[in-house]
Order: structure tokens, then C-alpha cells, then sequence
């Protein structure tokens, strides 16, 4: 494969992670037996529409401006949405179950549930003891005496907190971090892979950017430095600021974009220990690798070649003092929601400047958030266990089932694809693992020492435990029915390395599933999702992934010539959507997320004809528009303007609003809504982009 023309982006979930609370107000699905007498005017009005305007104009506006012209974000808020309506849901059921977890028998693995939300809670006593719980911390930084010790210290706090493809998570306060999955070129053992990381801001364009806007971050940023430090008692708080700001900007400055952070081959760079002291000199990788218990291995995947030598290279080139500053603001940083209040309140003083929120939520969201962190699949056992039926299982496999199949025949009638290539595209889907609701078999916490009175050190023995748990997967055998998502997690993803796909249970909740539904709303809105989940094992970079998970071009030089005239079409199609004057749609960015979009939402329209094919019921020109509204009400949302730029700058997600208008691309929409040449929104056929 030709390397320099063929980007791959990393797998990403359906939902965004800084937008996960996208769309939102609560709507039914439409019940397949609702009251005939109920008049179009009325249901349409209920359903937020704005048939003011033609759908051939602007289809989001048409399905969803009734809403969004009476939709209020509330001050603790970024978003509302219908995404935002299930997360309300599943946390209030969490805190239901977590809340009777507190009066279960102290032996119970329910009980440890319930003692680390209760001392997640309780501010009295995380006020009462002050700085105390951080002082070792603070001791331990204060003890570096130089940088084999100062290696030592980065090592041991290197934590198994990124995901660059599952989750698309790349970002770590931590110098650097870990990620542990198969690797690409052997499915049948974990890999160690290390990402950069090093930052309190969310991106290099952050330190870099010229705009006014960052300028300004930046300036703040620095104020809260010093003001953090201040707090911690630390001396001379502006200077040290100054010094950890500087150091922050410099390793910045090594990053990797978000482009090249999304470039897959860019990232299969496998290197052995003897490797790190040649290619990324200046951090003691030996002290660095026994501090992380990662000595024992030979091999590992480096997503960022660069940052690691110039992140390396600050070690050797950096005061040690400037280090322990910079260590100091972030051991204070990260722990900022289990140390007193006026840490919490200068953290969300500053960041909440990134998203526009105006209010902190209520603290019981953030301890049933840190809960889920911490104890995800027993609270998870317990979730499922009240609030997804086996009825619901049944049906959603049946989509699953039914989506599949359909996008195999898509596959199948390819005419541009070779034989070859087909037969490889087919075994990826014959192949494909499908969770749905929750994982085969649940995690053991019994490991994991949860004390009621004791909120940072449950922060603390929680992630060394999923760091152990993680370097445990060393020895064992790699398993593609692992869950990387909690089921009472409002998303899906898929996950190309194990060629496989979750759907967790809060997820399939109505208005994206309902087992009263008509299957035009089912299939519009959790069958496009379940397509597009499918679909990611064939977008821009999981294409690139066989149906054993490692990553190889399986394609013939005209079929890979023909997929990426697809997909600049449609890059160049996204980059037509300007979100503000100034700024628009990446559509090379959210290439992955589009491609899948596309053909999942083609692969649902296929899945619904054939279901109700097999009924033998007939599809009227009203089916097929709830089809489609079904579809544009799952993105249905409102973002505050600070949260909507930060997503297009760093997400690989386009915008809710611009997704809807994936629709142009299916000839059946167009049918369905009569619409015609002239319309803001038309397309002639021959530009509309099939890419699957």
C-alpha cells in the first residue's frame, strides 16, 4: 500500500466523547399501534419538527428545528440532546442501584460499589483531611534527587488510560501512555503500545496557535497553574507556573498533530528496548520500563515516534527542578475532584472555559461517574440486570443479524470490487464478534480494596488496579469477546483489532430502540447506528484491518483506487458545512465516522426493507419518511459554541447537525420527501457518493 496516499483513522465509536451528550429531550419512538385519530399536524409538533421549511432545504432543520428552537442547555451543561436524555437516564438508574448497593452486606461485591460512591460523596471528610492524603505524593517529587530517579517516578505512574482506536482516546497528564491490545501484525498476543501525552490542555494547537481565542486560554491557563499551586502550598506559585507552563509548551511543540495522531500507519512503528535508547535518547528507559513493570517485555508499538524522542530528549535537557514542578501541578491536577473544594472549584473555574459549561453538575454525577470508572462492570451486572430484558436482546440480534446479512449482499453486488478483495471483505463480516447489551463474561473486582472513608485512595487503588489487570493481559491469551465499554455506557463502538462490535445496554434504550416501535423508527435510529458500527470495519482505516484483526491491505490496487475516489467525494462534500463563519467541517478528519455514517445508514435502509419483507407487510411512502426522521431525530441536539469548536478542531466526529445530511446521499430519501432539483440539499445522482 502506498503509505503517503492512503490516510487511516483510527476507529471511533458512534458517539462523541466531548459531545457524548449530543442530542437530547426526550422522544418516544413512535408505538406501532398509536391512536390513528391523532392528526399528522399534531405528531409532527410533537416531534419537533419545523415543517416550515422543505426538507430538500435543510432536513435537520425540518426534523428537528421545532426542537431546537425551544431547547434550553442548562448552566451545568455543554450540550442537550437525545444522546444527553439516555445519559440523565442511565445515571439516574446507577445512582437507584448504587444508592441500595450502600445497604448491601459489607462482603458483598454490591457493598464495594456502594462505599466507593459513598466516599466519593462525602466532601466532609475529603475537606477534613485537607492536603494530607497528597503529601506522599508531594514527598516523593520533593525526593527526586536525579533523573534516573525522575525516570523511576514517570514509569511508575505510567497508567492504562488511552485507547487510540477503541475509544479514540489519546490524551494522558501522564509524560506518556499506555494502551495494551493484540498486535497489528500478530493476533494472538497483547502488545504494549505508548502514545504521548504530557499536557494539561487538550491539544498541541492549544500551545501553538496564534488565534486571539488560544492566546487567551492560554493566558488563563497559566493563571490557573498558579493558582493550583497556590493552593497546594507550593512557594513561589507564579515562577513554578511559569516554569511548568514552559516545559508543557515544549513538549507540545514534540506532539504529533491530530492528523498524523489518526494516521494508522503512522503509528505502526514497533521497537525493542534496545531501540528507545537509540531513537528517543535522554530518558533513563531502563529505570523507566522496571518502574512500570513493562521489563519483561522485548517488544513494543510506539504511536508517536517523534514525541517520544522529544519528550525524552526535555528529560535529559529540562532541570530537575522545573521537572518537580511540573509533576507537583499534575499530581494536584488529576486528583482535583477527591482533594478539598477549592481544588474542584479552581479546576472547573478554569476548564469549564473550554466547554462554556456555566455550573458544575451536582457532585453525586461525578461520583456515580468515578464509580463507573472505577467498578464499570459490577455496577454493570446490576444494570442490565433491572433495565435490559432478554427480549430486547433477542430482537436487537435479530437486527444485528439482519444488518449484517444485508451488508454482506451489498458487498456481494459490488460491481467495482474484485473477487478477491470481496472474499476478504466477506470473511471480516462472517467473522465479526457482536456483543449486545453486555459482555459474555464480567470482570473480577475481588481484588480491588474499597475503604467508605477514603476517596483518594480509592482513586488511587482503582487505576493501579486496571493498570495491573492490563500488564496481566501479557500472559494470557487475547480475547476478542473483551468489552472495552461499560454497559450502562451510552455508545458503541467498534473495535477493528478484535474485529468486533458493542453495543452496551443504555444505549439501546428508546428513542434508539423500542420494542413497541414500527421497525421504520427501530431501523432509522438503532439500525443506522448498529450499520454504522458494521460499517467502521470498512471505513478509511478499518478496511485496512483482515478478519483476524491485523493490519494488512487486503485490497487490489484498483479496488484501493476506487474506495479513495469515494472518499474524497466525500471529504470534499463535509468540507462544505461551515458550522461558524469562520470555521468549518474537517471532512478529512471525520472521514472514518462519515464513511461509516454513510454506508450504515444504506446497509439499515437494505436490513428494514428485507424485515419488513420477511413480515410480509407492505412500505408505504410514510414508512419510508419515519425511516429517514427516525434517523435525523438520533442526532437531534444543541452545543454550546465553546464545546462545538473545540469537537471540530479535535474530534474525528462531525457535528450532529451535518451528520443528518447524510441522507443526500441515498436515492430513497429523495423519493420519500420529493425532492427536487434546485433544493439546497439536492444532489444529481451521479454526486452522490456511494462508497459501500
Amino acid at each position: 500500500m502506498n503509505q503517503t496516499t492512503f490516510k487511516l483513522k483510527p476507529v471511533a465509536s458512534v458517539c462523541l466523547h466531548l459531545m457524548l451528550a449530543l442530542p437530547l429531550m426526550h422522544i418516544q419512538a413512535q408505538a406501532a399501534d398509536a391512536p390513528a385519530a391523532k392528526t399528522a399536524t399534531a405528531a409532527k409538533t410533537e416531534s419537533g419538527m419545523d415543517t416550515s421549511v422543505a426538507p430538500g432545504d435543510d432536513f435537520n432543520r425540518y426534523a428537528n428545528g421545532g426542537w431546537e428552537k425551544t431547547a434550553v442547555i442548562p448552566d451545568h451543561k455543554v450540550a442537550v440532546g437525545i444522546f444527553d436524555v439516555l445519559v440523565e437516564e442511565s445515571d439516574a438508574k446507577v445512582l437507584k442501584l448504587i444508592e441500595q448497593a450502600t445497604k448491601a452486606d459489607a462482603s458483598s461485591a454490591a457493598r464495594k460499589i456502594g462505599d466507593f460512591y459513598t466516599s466519593y460523596l462525602n466532601t466532609d471528610v475529603i475537606n477534613q483531611r485537607g492536603l494530607a492524603p497528597l503529601q506522599g505524593e508531594m514527598q516523593s517529587i520533593a525526593d527526586l534527587k536525579d533523573k534516573t530517579a525522575l525516570a523511576s517516578y514517570l514509569g511508575k505512574h505510567l497508567r492504562a488510560d488511552v485507547d487510540p482506536i477503541n475509544a479514540t482516546n489519546v490524551f494522558t497528564e501522564n509524560l506518556f501512555g499506555l494502551w495494551v491490545s493484540q498486535g497489528f501484525h500478530d493476533h494472538t498476543k497483547y502488545m504494549p503500545y505508548l502514545l504521548q501525552g504530557g499536557l494539561g490542555l487538550p491539544d498541541r494547537e492549544y500551545y501553538l496557535s496564534a488565534s486571539p481565542k488560544m492566546l487567551e486560554l492560554r493566558k488563563n491557563y497559566l493563571a490557573h497553574i498558579a493558582a493550583t499551586l497556590k493552593l497546594a502550598n507550593v512557594p513561589d506559585p507564579e515562577q513554578a507556573a511559569r516554569r511548568v507552563f514552559d516545559l508543557e509548551t515544549l513538549i507540545a511543540k514534540g506532539h504529533a498533530n491530530r492528523e498524523a495522531t489518526s494516521d494508522v500507519l503512522k503509528a505502526d512503528n514497533t521497537w525493542t528496548l534496545v531501540d528507545f535508547n537509540k531513537k528517543a535518547r535522554g530518558l533513563d528507559w531502563a529505570a523507566y520500563f522496571k518502574a512500570a513493570g513493562l521489563d519483561g517485555q522485548s517488544k513494543f508499538i510506539i504511536w508517536h515516534p517523534g514525541a517520544m524522542k522529544a519528550s525524552s530528549a526535555l528529560v535529559a535537557n529540562t532541570p530537575l527542578a522545573n521537572w518537580q514542578d511540573y509533576l507537583r501541578f499534575h499530581a494536584i491536577n488529576t486528583r482535583s475532584t477527591v482533594l478539598p473544594q477549592a481544588f474542584f472549584d479552581q479546576r472547573f473555574k478554569f476548564y469549564s472555559a473550554l466547554s462554556g459549561a456555566k455550573a458544575p453538575q451536582p457532585r453525586w454525577k461525578y461520583a456515580v461517574t468515578a464509580t463507573n470508572n472505577a467498578l464499570g462492570e459490577e455496577v454493570g451486572k446490576l444494570y442490565v440486570a433491572e433495565n435490559f430484558s432478554p427480549e430486547s436482546k433477542t430482537r436487537i440480534n435479530g437486527m444485528v443479524s439482519n444488518l449484517l446479512v444485508a451488508f454482506g449482499e451489498r458487498v456481494q453486488a459490488l460491481k467495482w470490487m474484485t473477487p478477491a478483495t470481496k472474499q476478504e471483505a466477506l470473511a471480516k463480516i462472517k467473522s465479526t464478534y457482536v456483543g449486545v447489551g453486555y459482555p459474555d463474561k464480567w470482570r473480577d473486582y475481588s481484588g480491588l480494596s474499597v475503604d467508605a472513608n477514603d476517596a483518594f485512595g480509592n482513586r488511587e487503588r482503582s487505576q493501579e488496579f486496571e493498570y495491573r489487570r492490563a500488564l496481566a493481559k501479557f500472559s494470557q491469551p487475547v480475547d476478542v469477546t473483551e468489552w472495552c465499554m461499560n454497559p450502562q455506557l451510552v455508545n458503541a463502538v467498534n473495535m477493528p483489532l478484535q474485529n468486533a462490535i458493542n453495543f452496551p445496554a443504555a444505549y439501546l434504550q428508546s428513542p434508539n430502540f423500542d420494542l413497541n416501535a414500527s421497525d421504520a423508527s427501530n431501523y432509522g435510529a438503532l439500525g443506522a447506528t448498529i450499520g454504522h458500527e458494521i460499517s467502521h470495519s470498512f471505513d478509511n482505516s478499518g478496511a485496512m484491518f483482515d478478519a483476524k484483526g491485523e493490519l494488512r491491505n487486503w485490497w487490489s490496487k484498483a479496488d484501493l483506487a476506487h474506495f479513495q475516489a469515494s472518499s474524497k467525494a466525500l471529504v470534499a462534500q463535509f468540507n462544505q458545512y461551515k458550522a461558524f463563519p469562520d470555521l468549518s467541517v474537517n471532512g478529512a478528519q471525520t472521514l472514518g465516522e462519515n464513511i461509516a455514517d454513510l454506508a450504515g445508514l444504506m446497509a439499515a435502509y437494505d436490513a428494514y426493507r428485507a424485515s419488513m419483507k420477511q413480515k410480509g407487510q407492505a412500505i408505504t411512502k410514510e414508512d419510508e419518511q419515519e425511516f429517514f426522521l427516525a434517523y435525523a431525530r438520533s442526532w437531534r441536539g444543541k452545543m454550546r459554541d465553546e464545546t462545538l469548536r473545540t469537537a471540530i478542531i479535535t474530534n474525528e466526529h462531525a457535528p450532529g447537525q451535518f451528520r443528518v445530511l447524510t441522507v443526500r446521499n441515498l436515492d430513497a430519501w429523495y423519493d420519500a420527501f420529493a425532492v427536487q432539483p434546485g433544493q439546497k440539499l439536492y444532489l444529481a445522482p451521479k454526486d452522490r457518493v456511494k462508497v459501500w
